[in-house]
């Protein structure tokens, strides 16, 4: 099968969010080693925060390079911070290995209006709501693949964090700290069509773990975060988008995955993030049995980490469609944001309901 058809696509910028070529090229010729000139920019699309472009490089031989900046009409410093991310994956490069290269980080934004950070481009396969064109996943091959992706969020739960990366984060308090930042954040980007989330709010506050594990979270572990060799789909080769990564409790990490891990009875406008539901995968109970047998951690209080991660959803959710709302960014994809944060609403109290996590309708 041609090696194209197993690449993410990437596509035109999308208007609004084009980047000025002819600075970025006059960068690059002065800070990156053996360039030349810049062929083209393109964009990938299937993101919801920072911006990520395809850059093709007239090198020798021709290389391709990806480009990641925050979203325009964001807060730059907050949730965006290319200098921390560019961080990370320097120092994951020697511990984690299933990251990108950084190559170079700019901090002038008289370049591109805003930080970014280049990287190599890592080509193989990622899982998004649909399978790429030319081929299918048996049971058995997906059952394997959801194998390795717990499998390498459990290696990412047992790096050392004594290390380079004990300060990335401070992990006491990090939970509560969490529930109360993204308390605030609900607030701050609440719209008129939003459900009422506070009695939620309440509830995790009253419920925060007394007692935590402490390590290295991505904060977004997903299968479209993933990227898959094309020659053996159950070997992860590099997972990306680090912006939130952090020090703290690594049940949260679970948490975040299992609220988008969406199953065949969820409510539709779930089921169309990823491919959680496609046979062979487990369900939210079984993900969770395998971790728990897999790091040796104690998971019997997991039902607030879920209901955690469903708010922490539906807040990031929220403030793209608030800034969608405002006019801040025209992705047509961001309108029907408010319709899943309705959904992640009925899971949420299904959830506090049944006290499960799984099997939810």
């Amino acid at each position: 099968m041609p090696e194209q058809s197993f690449t993410d696509p990437s596509v035109a910028v999308r208007k609004g969010e084009e980047l000025d070529v002819e600075r970025l090229a006059i960068y690059l010729r002065q800070h990156l080693t053996g360039f030349k000139s810049l062929l083209t920019v393109e964009q990938f699309p299937s993101g919801y925060s920072n911006l990520t472009y395809l850059l093709r490089l007239d090198d020798s031989p021709p290389r391709e390079l990806v480009l990641r900046r925050p979203p325009f009409g964001a807060n730059i410093k907050g949730g965006h911070d290319m200098a921390r991310e560019y961080r990370i994956l320097n120092v994951l490069l020697n511990t984690y290995r299933k990251v990108p290269k950084p190559i170079l980080y700019c901090e002038d934004n008289s370049i591109l209006g805003a930080p970014f950070y280049v990287m190599e481009r890592v080509k193989g396969v990622i899982l998004r709501h649909k399978l790429p064109r030319g081929f299918e996943i048996a049971p058995d091959l997906m059952q394997k693949i959801c194998f390795a992706l717990i499998e390498s969020l459990v290696e990412l739960h047992a790096l050392d964090i004594t290390t380079d990366l004990s300060e990335l984060g401070k992990p006491e308090g990090y939970t509560a700290r969490q529930v109360g930042g993204w308390t605030k954040r609900y607030q701050n980007a609440l719209t008129d069509d939003c459900p009422d989330f506070e009695p939620l709010t309440r509830w995790l506050a009253a419920n925060v773990p007394a007692h935590s594990d402490a390590t290295l979270i991505h904060n977004d572990f997903r299968y479209d975060n993933a990227i898959l060799a094309p020659e053996d789909l159950t070997r992860i080769v590099a997972i990306l988008d680090w912006e939130m990564a952090t020090l703290g409790d690594p049940l949260t990490d679970v948490g975040t995955t299992l609220a988008y891990w969406a199953e065949p009875n969820d409510p539709d406008i779930l089921r169309q993030f990823g491919l959680t539901t496609h046979p062979g995968n487990l369900d939210r109970q079984q993900f969770l049995d395998r971790y728990a047998e897999y790091s040796r951690r104690d998971v019997s209080g997991f039902l607030f980490y879920y209901v955690y991660g469903v708010f922490k959803n539906v807040v990031i959710a929220l403030q793209i469609y608030a800034r969608y709302r405002q006019g801040l960014t025209r992705d047509p994809r961001f309108a029907a944001l408010i319709d899943v944060i309705r959904a992640y609403n009925q899971i949420a109290q299904r959830a506090l309901d049944t006290h499960r996590i799984s099997r939810l309708f």
